[in-house]
Order: C-alpha cells, then structure tokens, then sequence
C-alpha cells in the first residue's frame, strides 16, 4: 500500500502580493476635518466640557486661522471659563475687529477691574446708537456702583427694572443691585448724619477738631513688620516628612525615635559603662582583703610552693 507524501511548505517564497507595500493612507481633506472638528466642538459644548471645546477652536483656528465662527466660540468659551485676559487678548491681537465685539471688551476690562479704559469703550459704544442694549445698560450701572456714583446706578437700575420681565432672574438680579445701590446712596445724602447724632457729644466735638488721618505709605508696611519681631529662622521650619521613607510601624510624631548610640559599640555606649560602675561595687565586696591578710597568704603558699620538690 503506497503512502501519500504531504505538501511541504517552501520557505523563502512570498506571493508578489505580499512583497509590495500597503500604500500610505492619504491625509482628510481640510475640509472633511472641519467638520469632524465642528461636530466635535459642538458635542463638547453641549455637554459642558469648555476646556476641551477651547481646544477644539485652537485645532480649528490652525487650519483656518480667520474663521468667524470658531473665534467667536473661543471668545465666548473664555468668557465663560472667567479667562478675562485671555479674552482681552484675543480680542486685540487676533484677527477679530473691536467695533464687532466692543461689549466683550468692555466687559472683560471691567472684570479685570479696569474701570476707566471700561468706562471709555461704554461710551463709545453708547454714541453708535446702542442705547436700548439691556446688556449695555447692565455693564453700564455696574461702572456706576464700582466707581461710587451712586445715584447714576439706581437711576440706571430703575429704568432696568421698568422694562424687565416681571418674575424673572433678570428682575431678581436687578432688584437685589438696586438695594446695594440705594444703601449706599441713603447712607452718603443722611445715613452718616444720622449716625454722627447718635453719637455721645465729646466723641462728635473730638471727630470735628481732629485732624484728617494721615495716609499709610505701603513702604512703612514692611518695616513695622520688621520691627514687631525677628524673623523666623530658616532651619526652625518643620520639613513635610516624606511616608514613602518612613519604615513600616513607625508613626512620625508619635513612635519614640530610635537610639542615637545604636551604631557605637556596646562598650562605648554610656549605658554600658553605668551598668559596670554598678556591676563591679557588688563583684569586688567579696575580694577585698587587708594587705597584712593578703601577704601572709601570698608568704605561706609561696614557701610551699619552694619546699616541694619533684622526685
């Protein structure tokens, strides 16, 4: 019965298919990756995730660095993020005209608490015939209650009021700045005369004869610190201990630190030798004897010793 061979495999021989390499996968078009990095963007925004949607604009302004949208998101997305100076930032360097977006000027200047340079950019804004923008006149009476006018801030939030939605945020918010503004504009006109008449007659006849106070210079801070005490030592200050060096079972703080004299020898520790001194009164009682006792001994083993004799 002939037994049938099996195949064998050659080696060394690859199909010609398997010798000729994949082809490199061509780059997306520019604009397919826009709109991957736009439905991205959005999905990000929707769900709150502002820190990566910022991203998102940065890869899209990199493909097109002039595009409107992807800028005024950014913008939008700093302010948002309280990143005021980016913002500023953005709004003066790049690509984006001032007159299109004065209001986030003014309003990022105004967080930054830059009130003057706020204030100019509200004015300009007013005589381009903006004058019924709510949020104009929102950023407009806040500068009012910052840089004390008082009175213009509740007149500002009285005619705020007046056109607001009635049981709205809006209303809440205006209602609640209206009565900080008007405190402080009733404690300016009468609240500060009032309060001098409830004052006892020699403190109100002293604040009247008394000199203004004098002014603080931020130069004198420093040295009366100086003078209420020495400073504090550099070496005095407690390091942070590291646990990854602390032996296992060891407490900082509350586990007794080790022997100092643990790397001497026994001999040279000072324990030692206080056990000696008390060891060696109680082993010598016993031993010690009187000269005339000790010679007489010594003189009768010695003459013993020389009479014997070996045989």
């Amino acid at each position: 019965m002939s037994q049938r061979r099996l195949p064998t495999k050659q080696s060394g021989h690859k199909p010609a298919n398997a010798r000729e390499k994949a082809a490199p996968k061509q780059p997306l078009p520019v604009v397919d990756r826009l709109k991957r990095l736009f439905t991205s963007l959005c999905a990000q925004i929707e769900g709150g995730h502002f820190a990566n949607a910022i991203k998102t604009c940065d890869k899209i302004l990199r493909l097109e660095p002039r595009d409107p949208d992807a800028l005024q998101t950014k913008l939008f997305l700093l302010l948002q993020t309280d990143q005021y100076a980016t913002a500023l930032a953005l709004i003066d360097t790049v690509a984006v005209e001032d007159k299109n977006h004065a209001f986030e000027k003014a309003y990022s200047l105004y967080r930054l608490h830059r009130e003057e340079e706020a204030t100019g950019v509200v004015d300009a804004l007013k005589t381009e015939e903006q004058d019924d923008d709510r949020g104009l006149v929102h950023l407009e009476a806040q500068l009012a209650y910052r840089q004390g006018s008082y009175q213009t801030a509740v007149d500002l939030y009285n005619h705020l009021l007046d056109i607001a939605e009635p049981d709205s945020e809006e209303q809440s918010d205006i209602l609640t700045n209206l009565e900080a503004a008007q405190k402080h504009l009733d404690f300016i006109s009468s609240g500060f005369l009032q309060a001098l008449d409830a004052l006892p007659a020699g403190i109100v006849s002293t604040l009247q004869t008394a000199p203004p106070p004098q002014q603080q210079f931020a130069s004198a801070i420093p040295s009366a610190a100086l003078t209420s005490g020495p400073p504090e030592d550099a070496t005095k200050r407690v390091k942070k201990v590291r646990m990854k060096r602390v032996p296992k079972g060891v407490i900082p703080g509350v586990t007794p630190p080790p022997d100092p004299e643990r790397w001497l020898k026994r001999s040279e520790r000072s324990t030692f030798m206080n056990k000696r001194r008390r060891g060696g009164g109680g082993a010598t009682q016993g031993v010690m004897e009187t000269t005339g006792s000790a010679a007489g001994q010594g003189g009768k083993g010695g003459g013993g010793a020389k009479g014997k004799r070996k045989k």
